[in-house]
């Protein structure tokens, strides 16, 4: 006990105790780290970026526009914290319609878009290039490329477009038509919903208190949140529907959904596809990228360096932490201090 009671007098050891505790809850508490694996983010995120995570709008909710990790909301059948982690842009957020025309998004009657956002572009390449030169340039892994062909699919925007178009290997960038149709693949795989991709809605978000009717035309628009995010048993009976073995015609939600996009707007399985996610799901905002890796070639993307943080800031606010008079309100300053750095990234709006 005396020895443990030295130990402990040593300012150095207990400043880095402390640094250690201070960690340890800025991950449980306030951030984790999460890495992009997918271009469902594209070109707001890159295969590799390593994400920081505030976990605070947990609690204190979400902004329209956010960029959010949660856990898939399909996976219902794994053990809540083994479901894979997905990052996606919050653009309905709980009581806000959803609309796309054209692949145009519209929320309550408003367009809206963001700087990231990128559409199919078709790149045709003239005889002898290397698609894989074009793709390392653009931060897209090779799995873009078709063998035998001189032209590429890839997620552009106009500027982009533009900046490939002059390429010296490139004959032409077009974009590509939206989508037609309606696919039964398509969210909530229905015949009386007559959607696609890019002509979708209109839509209600789902929110807490909300009174939906029930009946054969909605119950595909609200049978998994009633059935399995809210844990009631719906079943049929003839032509009647059943909750929890009595008659159903309206359903009061008992939760806040979100419906998310991917910037890549054809590179992503999102709430098109799948529907809502449930407040409950929700891990965090992604805020910055620390580092931008390049899985596939190794090293470091030059994309991610706009973007990336300097890890010696955090050691410099914990050793704050040991020694402000007041460290709740440097804490807190601290947590300020990030979203005001989120809202100057220009790469993460």
């Amino acid at each position: 006990m005396d020895r443990l009671k030295n130990l402990l007098a040593n300012d150095w050891l207990r400043a880095g105790l402390l640094a250690v505790g201070i960690l340890v809850f800025l991950h449980v508490f306030v951030i984790r780290w999460v890495t992009v694996r997918s271009t469902s983010m594209y070109a707001t995120l890159y295969p590799g970026d390593l994400v920081g995570v505030s976990r605070w709008p947990v609690w204190t909710g979400f902004d329209r526009g956010d960029i959010a990790v949660f856990r898939d909301p399909l996976q219902d059948r794994k053990a809540f914290e083994r479901r894979q982690l997905l990052v996606k842009r919050i653009v309905g957020l709980p009581g806000d319609e959803i609309i796309l025309k054209d692949g145009v998004l519209f929320v309550n009657g408003e367009r809206l878009s963001f700087p990231g956002e990128t559409h199919s572009y078709l790149v045709r390449l003239k005889q002898g290039t290397d698609p894989k030169a074009v793709l390392a340039d653009l931060g897209l892994p090779p799995a873009f490329v078709p063998p035998g062909r001189n032209f590429i699919e890839l997620p552009l925007n106009q500027e982009m477009a533009d900046g490939i178009d002059k390429r010296a290997d490139v004959v032409n960038v077009a974009r590509m038509s939206t989508a037609t149709g309606a696919p039964r693949h398509i969210f909530p795989f229905s015949p009386y919903f007559h959607w696609n991709s890019d002509d979708y809605g209109p839509l209600r978000v789902p929110a807490k208190g909300d009174t939906v009717r029930i009946d054969p035309t909605t119950i595909p628009l609200y049978d998994r949140i009633i059935s399995r995010y809210e844990g009631r048993k719906l079943e049929a009976s003839g032509n009647t529907l059943l909750l929890d073995g009595q008659p159903l015609q309206r359903y009061v939600i008992d939760a806040n959904y979100y419906f998310v996009l991917g910037d890549s707007r054809h590179y992503s399985a999102d709430s098109r596809f799948w529907g809502f996610v449930p407040a409950d799901h929700m891990v965090g905002r992604a805020s910055f990228v620390l580092v931008s890796q390049d899985p596939d070639n190794g090293g470091f993307r030059k994309e991610g360096s706009s973007k990336a943080f300097d890890t010696r800031l955090l050691l410099r606010h914990a050793l704050a932490l040991r020694f402000h008079p007041r460290p709740l309100d440097h804490l807190v300053g601290l947590l300020w201090w990030e979203r005001s750095l989120w809202d100057l990234l220009p790469a993460l709006p």
